[in-house]
């Protein structure tokens, strides 16, 4: 038995739904939209860690 041929879903944007980014602050989780002014420009300048670039995944003990 054959598989069928994969097709690509095209959807429009009214189609779609926004997706929910939540984060940790102080603690606990929260929704990014729910922050204020401030506090998503500090988001915004987040940088984000990577241990592969770094250099401490390949690092022997």
């Amino acid at each position: 038995m054959t598989e069928p041929a994969a097709t690509a879903v095209v959807l429009e944007d009214s189609e779609r739904q926004p997706c929910e980014i939540w984060t940790r602050v102080m603690g606990y989780h929260r929704p990014v939209a729910s922050f204020n002014i401030g506090k998503k420009g500090e988001y915004d300048e987040r940088r984000f860690f990577r241990e592969d670039r770094a250099g401490l995944a390949t690092r022997a003990a």
